[in-house]
C-alpha cells in the first residue's frame, strides 16, 4: 500500500477527530453501587420504607413491569444490578404530587436484583430490593 501525502493528511485528520468525539460508552457508569452512591451523595441507606413490586419470574426480559412507592419520597432511583447499563430510571416527585409512586416497564438482561432507593423529604435515604428471575434475557440474551 502506498500512502500518499493526501492520504496521510486525511488519516491524521480522521484520527484526531475520532479522539475528540465524546464516546458515552467509555464514560458511562455501569456499576449499580456507584450509581446509588452518586444518587445518595455517599449517605447511608436504610432498609425499608420503599415498596418495589415486580414479578418473581419474568418470562420475557424485554418488558418486566415494575412499580415503586415510598411515602414521603422526593425522588426514587431504580437500578438493575445485572444490566450492562445499570441505571433504569430516576423519578422526581414535586410538592403537588398526590403520591410518591410510579410504575414502568424495564428491560432485564437476565436474572438479577432490582434495587430502588428513595430520597425522603427529611434528607434520609431508604432502600429496597427484589430478585427477578428472567427466563429469556432482554438485553441480547
Amino acid at each position: 500500500m502506498n500512502l500518499t501525502r493526501r492520504g496521510a493528511i486525511a488519516l491524521a485528520f480522521g484520527a484526531g477527530a475520532a479522539t475528540m468525539l465524546p464516546l458515552r460508552t467509555w464514560a458511562a457508569t455501569n456499576n449499580a453501587e456507584e450509581l446509588i452512591a452518586a444518587f445518595t451523595g455517599g449517605a447511608a441507606t436504610t432498609e425499608g420504607g420503599v415498596t418495589i413490586g415486580a414479578p418473581e419470574i419474568a418470562e420475557n426480559g424485554n418488558t418486566v413491569p415494575v412499580d415503586v412507592s415510598a411515602e414521603g419520597a422526593t425522588a426514587i432511583l431504580i437500578v438493575a444490578a445485572g444490566n450492562p447499563n445499570a441505571g433504569v430510571a430516576e423519578i422526581t416527585f414535586g410538592p403537588l404530587a398526590a403520591r410518591s409512586a410510579a410504575a414502568t416497564r424495564v428491560r432485564l438482561a437476565g436474572t438479577q436484583d432490582l434495587v430502588a432507593v428513595a430520597r425522603m423529604a427529611d434528607g434520609s435515604y431508604a432502600r429496597a430490593s427484589r430478585n427477578v428471575k428472567v427466563t429469556i434475557g432482554g438485553c441480547g440474551g
